[in-house]
């Protein structure tokens, strides 16, 4: 495609676009492109409706809960300035509605522009999904070679993982939060992110939404590792939702970035693996 001119609605997009070398047609994003650093100088074309930063954790699971319910929007396109900026290529997502502007946000921007762009729908609910997510990007963009090249890079990584794990006499027993408040369980990719570094987590929902799991079922299951990596938040805020957690006996509490590692299908999941082994690799294990 000539002169590209993309908007990117997802972060873990955002991601991919700069590592295919296409940062320069990059022209707007959404309000959680924070990374790389120059993503966060462009043009801002999504937002929340909800003042999340004012809210918490249970008020956030309430307050997006009744807007779902209720067929309410939870993003707010700019539509005048997705106008401006004339895109050609959009990339967005219609897995998860809390995640970012889905179907019906992304229909009724589109009525406002002429040509229409491209549209591409990123929706993984696997690890091979965001491959495929990449080589789709890279086909759409003219950059399907070095889409190829990254996402054999990126599997490289998992078989050198792997074979670490193969050793372990004993997969540690895992529990990780995707949500403190109330409890969530993982979903989609993470699960299998969990068991390629080796950890054993029952509760993850490989390919599945994540779902509300009770302290006692938690309890009963006795983990050796909590890992805490709350959905929409960096190290800093899981840190202190950690802190905030019911104590589970015996359990390690970890809590890690879950933006940059876990929560954005993109390619920095696999240093999310990674960091997975080394935590489990510090269990103690009978």
């Amino acid at each position: 495609m000539n002169d590209l001119r993309i908007i990117s609605f997802l972060p873990a997009a955002t991601e991919m676009v700069f590592a295919l070398g296409l940062g320069d047609a990059l022209v707007g994003v959404s309000h959680e492109c924070d990374f790389p650093t120059p993503a966060k100088k462009l043009p801002v074309v999504v937002k929340p409706v909800l003042p999340l930063e004012k809210m918490t954790l249970r008020e956030i699971d309430t307050a997006v809960a009744a807007r779902i319910g209720s067929g309410q929007n939870l993003y707010q396109v700019d539509e005048a300035l997705l106008r401006e900026l004339k895109p050609n290529l959009i990339l967005t997502q219609n897995l998860c509605e809390v995640c970012g502007p889905a179907g019906n946000e992304i229909t009724a921007a589109l009525k406002c522009l002429q040509p229409k762009p491209q549209i591409l729908w990123m929706t993984p609910h696997s690890l091979e999904d965001v491959f495929q997510n990449l080589r789709e990007l890279g086909h759409a963009t003219g950059r399907l070679e070095k889409a190829e090249a990254l996402a054999a890079s990126l599997r490289e990584r998992l078989r050198n993982v792997a074979v670490r794990t193969k050793s372990v006499s004993r997969p540690p027993k895992v529990f990780c939060l995707e949500w403190t408040d109330p409890y969530y369980c993982c979903g989609h990719w993470v699960p299998e992110m969990i068991e390629i570094a080796g950890g054993e987590d029952p509760f993850g929902r490989p390919g599945g939404d994540s779902i509300r799991i009770e302290l006692d079922d938690v309890r009963e299951f006795g983990p050796e590792i909590v890992v805490v990596a709350p959905c929409g938040f960096g190290l800093a805020e899981a840190r202190r939702f950690a802190g905030e957690l019911v104590k589970i006996p015996n359990a390690a509490i970890s809590p890690v970035d879950a933006n940059a590692f876990f929560a954005r299908p993109g390619p920095r999941y696999a240093d999310g693996i990674a960091l997975l082994q080394r935590l489990f690799e510090e269990v103690p294990t009978v």
